[in-house]
């Protein structure tokens, strides 16, 4: 079973890749077959096929030449690798095909962020209606208390965004925010904001300390919150037990 979820993570991180390229750019993400960046020819269907293409390549357009970018097998193997992790370890409330779909959505918004620094609403709010429609025709009293955990930690990182205007935190992180607390529940969307803030810090530290950034340079906080988010996920129970057990 493990080998077939790494197949099926490899082929969803294919279309991962995809659609974080796209969709930044306003090109539609479900029409019309991918195309090499230089030399605009279609890609063959035998030229595209998740990692084992890449490889026959050498990482090149059979066209052209040019280099595939190595972003294509990067978001392939680590979604591969997330669907493994999770099947492996998760062990929560949520049926595992929503997990997969919600941590795919994640790895896109975590993806986008890092390289455009903003997070679509369409990924956050697809996320957020799916999450809604399985509450509702599943456990709606449950629905109040994740809900009310997703509005807990959307209000404080909006609270900081109009504390440092901006600057601190935008407003793509706000709605993520509602939608990571509304899968996670109480108490484990406050390990996540604890891990993200934690993670941040760590990074932004080693970032100054070898002169990649400057102390007043805005970095993007959606790839930890989302790094947060699928640790949290999996292993959230667990830690929020140890650490606040009486939460």
């Amino acid at each position: 079973m493990i080998y077939i979820l790494f197949l099926i993570g490899l082929v969803v991180g294919s279309f991962l890749e995809a659609l974080t390229y796209r969709l930044p750019r306003g090109e539609n993400v479900l029409r019309g077959r991918s195309k090499c960046p230089k030399c605009k020819k279609t890609i063959r269907w035998h030229d595209n096929i998740p990692l084992i293409s890449f490889a026959l390549l050498s990482g090149k357009c059979r066209d052209c030449g040019e280099k595939i970018s190595t972003r294509c097998p990067l978001i392939e193997i680590s979604t591969a690798v997330i669907f493994v992790f999770i099947w492996q370890f998760y062990t929560g409330r949520l049926p595992l095909p929503l997990v997969f779909v919600v941590s795919s959505l994640m790895i896109a918004i975590f993806v986008i962020d890092l390289e455009h620094r903003i997070i679509p609403d369409s990924l956050t709010f697809l996320g957020l209606g799916v999450v809604l429609i399985l509450f509702l025709v599943t456990d709606i009293p449950l629905l109040y208390i994740y809900l009310a955990s997703g509005a807990g930690a959307a209000l404080f990182l909006l609270l900081l965004n109009l504390v440092t205007q901006g600057r601190g935190m935008g407003l793509g992180d706000v709605k993520l925010a509602l939608f990571s607390g509304l899968v996670l529940g109480y108490p484990v969307v406050i390990l996540w904001i604890l891990i993200a803030f934690i993670a941040g810090a760590l990074v932004g530290i080693i970032l100054i300390t070898m002169g990649r950034a400057k102390l007043k340079q805005k970095i993007a906080f959606g790839p930890f919150l989302v790094f947060s988010f699928l640790i949290s996920l999996v292993f959230g129970e667990y830690i929020s037990f140890l650490l606040f057990p009486y939460l």
